[in-house]
């Protein structure tokens, strides 16, 4: 992480605010400024189009966009009322996700809030918590496969066009995850053969990194309109990065020095259809 984006993680978090349920939050006066907003009236708009976004994501708007009215001094013995809103973790991660791209606090607000938040999904997710590693493995690969279609769909309209050109595009991702590697070196590094797919020889964690590198980096090919594969290419490559970077900062083990897990996804499906269909022949 660069000497900027240390700065603007830190005022990030600075600025986090804990109410009385230890829930954490954000007031939207103190983002503005963070933000580079110089007039409320514009962040007002960009507050607009992320509950928009909010609730097309069929999220309740109440839950992440509280309006409230503070007193603020505008002389030694004055107040005046002025609105703001206490925001979630999710709604500043779609208030910077509507904002002007053009400042590079908002690409690393982007960045920041992203990962704050996927991170938070998965914690208070109880459902994924109650699963054993087999069954979290089997979880996140199935989601790595809808999002990598999502990605697929994605990169195509930039310009990935091609099998080769897909392929050359995936690179670019492990390389900026992997610290220079491509999948050719990860198949080396794992001892997998030529035809094991490296997606079902990971453990959870390992899997949960490349779907937050593919969910990323197909909402920042939306977000930056990038329409050739070249620049495809390296929004992937800078995902991977970023991502890689954070794992590092949060004292994580880099993914290419995880463990490779003993069975594949493949042998973990097998044996679960047959615990399913051996229950299902004990009912009948």
């Amino acid at each position: 992480m660069n000497e900027l984006e240390e700065k603007h993680h830190h005022t990030f978090d600075k600025i986090k605010q804990t109410n009385e349920q230890n829930q954490e939050f954000w007031y939207a006066r103190d983002l503005q400024n963070v933000l580079d907003y110089s007039r409320w009236e514009k962040f007002r708009t960009v507050i607009k189009r992320a509950i928009i976004a909010c609730d097309k994501s069929n999220q309740p708007i109440e839950n992440h966009f509280h309006q409230m009215v503070k007193m603020v001094k505008i002389g030694s013995s004055t107040q005046r009322e002025i609105e703001d809103f206490q925001l979630s973790r999710y709604a500043c991660y779609l208030i910077v996700q509507n904002g002007d791209p053009s400042k590079p606090v908002i690409a690393n607000g982007q960045t920041y809030f992203a990962i704050q938040t996927r991170r938070q999904e998965l914690s208070d997710d109880e459902m994924f918590n109650a699963l054993d590693e087999d069954e979290q493995r089997l979880y996140l690969r199935n989601e790595l496969k809808e999002h990598n279609k999502l990605l697929v769909e994605t990169a195509s309209i930039a310009g990935v066009k091609t099998n080769l050109d897909f392929a050359v595009f995936q690179n670019h991702g492990y390389k900026g995850l992997y610290g220079g590697l491509d999948a050719k070196a990860i198949h080396q590094r794992k001892s997998l053969k030529k035809s094991q797919k490296i997606l079902d020889h990971m453990g959870s964690t390992e899997l949960a990194a490349n779907l937050f590198r593919a969910t990323q980096t197909e909402e920042k090919l939306k977000r930056d309109k990038v329409k050739d594969k070249q620049n495809a290419n390296q929004t992937h490559f800078e995902v991977g990065t970023k991502v890689r970077q954070t794992i590092k900062d949060l004292g994580g083990t880099m993914p290419e020095d995880l463990p490779t897990p003993d069975k594949s996804i493949k042998q973990l499906a097998d044996k679960k259809q047959k615990q399913i269909k051996s229950k299902k022949e004990i009912k009948e």
